[in-house]
């Protein structure tokens, strides 16, 4: 058997360096810790705001598009399923939101923003709450006057919606 060399004390011993003093907080140039998750996928539409991409059911970020019983309800879904026909949508994950559903940006190949294209085919509003007004700008013109039902959601009014919902059941009952 062959010994091995022996080094001098010195050598047998690891070097620790201190650890860098870390700089103090700065609110302007912090980031997020963890990078949010990217789901890319063909879409299944479900309403005018809400798609479902690789079986994660995702709610367009800062907008509110009319439920599918409310007026413009159904054109909103069809001008959505439109847009996303045939092409893979990104989804960039920003939350999740109160009903469990995960919030995100979600993109066309060609870069389109899904909830701008929806606001600006007048089909969908900006909810500032969460998008901070950044639709407001694409609105068209009496938009809200159109999705009064989506207008009165944001505005907490949801007494609207049991009187449209009460004179909608009024009406199938007398057909």
């Amino acid at each position: 058997m062959i010994p091995f060399p022996k080094k001098p004390p010195s050598e047998n011993r690891p070097t620790y360096y201190a650890p860098p003093t870390p700089s103090p907080f700065n609110e302007k140039t912090a980031r997020d810790a963890v990078e949010k998750p990217v789901i890319r996928g063909r879409a299944y539409v479900v309403d005018g705001d809400t798609v479902v991409i690789r079986k994660t059911q995702i709610r367009l970020f800062g907008v509110d598009a009319p439920e599918m019983n409310h007026p413009y309800g159904k054109k909103a879904k069809w001008a959505l399923v439109k847009l996303c026909k045939g092409q893979e949508v990104k989804a960039e994950v920003t939350d999740v939101d109160a009903h469990g559903r995960t919030v995100a940006k979600c993109y066309l190949p060609d870069g389109r923003d899904l909830s701008a294209e929806m606001v600006k085919l007048g089909l969908a509003i900006d909810w500032p709450k969460f998008s901070d007004g950044v639709y407001k700008p694409l609105e068209v013109p009496d938009v809200r006057k159109k999705l009064w039902l989506a207008d009165a959601r944001q505005k907490g009014r949801m007494h609207i919606w049991d009187k449209y919902d009460a004179k909608q059941k009024e009406r199938q009952e007398n057909a």
